[in-house]
């Protein structure tokens, strides 16, 4: 588990790493700039995330596939995946540039919105490349392939932060492009990182028998309905959960740029612990997968309980770190006395609810690697939207404790989604083993095989 999960934390932190860079290069433009940036980073992700979560049923099938021995599966399923990211595409773009044109209705401060749109119209274009990219990497962790996708990330946030360099200041004779530069050098990452892993995908196929060149790229709807049908719920889960903090820092929005500014980079440093579980938990359902595949019960349950484990204590160290370092933390990020005051009190109710978010993201990995996709899905609308989200608002706003209360409800939901896909784990694992453990015959015969 250690092994497979390492990689992938890697590049999940890479992922992350983006927006940090972004946000810190921006910094010196002022607090309207970092929480447009945010802002802008947060409504891309709460727009596109639903796209890129239709594409995690491809974790299940390809997973469950080759731990199966059938590579030609894998391969068909890779063809839908492309296929259904390139569709996804449209709809996604058209409603990002729907929302740029419209967010001077959102009550937002003047200053973040006048920087806002042109960085969320530039980056906008990265969805093409972004979702394809999605697409060749479940299928490569699928296979348990996933170094490639590290330094596939490492390259990425190299040529983000040399792009950033060149553009927001209009360094070596570059225009000086500032907020919408740092978009524009995300588009290029993106557009990197697809074509990377292209080439990886094609050099390991080549000496494959049977070879991806070998698979029919003809498109079957049941299986693409298959692919919807695993990928909806993990969609709606992702959705949910990236939107009600999308929906929070739009409300942040509605604050003084000193509270935006602070809840951004709160948000970009508990993303960034975020990104480890989030890491073990997609390692959690390949390996889970691959069990499964085998009709191997027991290494099912041994893979979901390890990455569990991995996932808990790292969050726990992470707690530790927001109590004891809060001021460092966030005076990587800015100077300004007022923003660095409200951050550190962020970072305080974070080290609360780091434990639950580790826990809630890795057992939604684990229970993907089952083919459960619903049950987070539910437990995310009801944690997150009826309750995190309201209590969020009354706090912040009827009870004026400002972007405080907003974390303090935010925590809530995260607390209920932790503990509630805690115990459907549990009880899901045992149905799996109770199940196979019935086909004693057949896992024996296929063991043979």
């Amino acid at each position: 588990m250690f092994g497979l999960a390492l990689p992938v934390v890697i590049a999940e932190l890479g992922w992350m790493t983006m927006g940090i860079v972004d946000t810190l290069m921006v910094g010196p433009l002022g607090p309207a700039a970092i929480g447009a940036v945010g802002l802008g980073s947060a409504l891309f992700i709460a727009i596109g995330i639903f796209a890129m979560g239709m594409l995690l049923g491809l974790d299940t099938l390809v997973s469950q596939s080759f731990g199966a021995g059938q590579l030609d599966e894998c391969h068909r399923w890779l063809v839908h995946g492309v296929f259904l990211s390139v569709l996804l595409t449209i709809p996604t773009v058209l409603l990002l540039f729907w929302v740029s044109a419209r967010l001077d209705q959102w009550g937002m401060n003047p200053d973040v919105l006048r920087l806002l749109r042109p960085y969320l119209d530039a980056i906008a274009w990265s969805t093409l490349p972004l979702l394809v990219y999605f697409a060749f990497r479940r299928y490569l962790q699928g296979l348990g392939v996933v170094r490639p996708i590290m330094v596939t990330l490492i390259v990425a946030n190299l040529i983000n932060f040399a792009g950033n360099w060149l553009l927001i200041e209009g360094h070596l004779g570059a225009p000086a492009l500032g907020v919408a530069g740092s978009a524009w050098a995300t588009v290029l990452a993106r557009v990197v990182m697809a074509a990377s892993l292209f080439v990886v995908i094609l050099r390991r196929e080549r000496p494959q028998q049977p070879g991806l060149m070998n698979a029919a790229m003809s498109i079957e709807m049941t299986r693409l309905r298959r692919l919807v049908a695993l990928g909806a719920p993990a969609a709606g889960q992702l959705t949910l959960e990236v939107g009600v903090f999308a929906m929070a820092s739009a409300l942040a929005g509605r604050m003084q740029p000193a509270s935006l500014a602070a809840h951004q980079i709160a948000l970009n440093i508990a993303g960034f612990t975020y990104m480890v579980p989030l890491g073990v938990a997609s390692a959690g359902a390949v390996r889970v997968g691959q069990a499964i595949g085998r009709l191997d019960a027991a290494a099912a349950a041994r893979a979901g309980w390890t990455a569990l484990l991995f996932g808990v204590g790292f969050m726990s160290i992470a707690a530790l770190a927001f109590i004891t370092i809060p001021r460092p933390l966030i005076g990587a990020f800015t100077i300004d006395a007022g923003v660095l005051e409200i951050g550190v009190a962020l970072l305080a109710v974070a080290a609360v609810f780091q434990l639950f978010d580790g826990l809630q993201a890795v057992a939604t990995g684990v229970l993907r690697g089952l083919g459960e996709t619903r049950m987070p899905m539910l437990w995310n609308l009801a944690g997150h939207w009826f309750i995190g989200l309201p209590l969020a608002y009354v706090l912040a706003f009827n009870l004026d404790f400002g972007v405080i209360g907003l974390w303090w409800g935010l925590s809530s939901g995260l607390i209920i989604c932790g503990v509630a896909l805690l115990v459907v784990w549990w009880r899901r694992i045992h149905t799996v083993h109770f199940s196979v453990g019935a086909r004693g015959s057949g896992l024996g015969a296929r063991q043979s095989q």
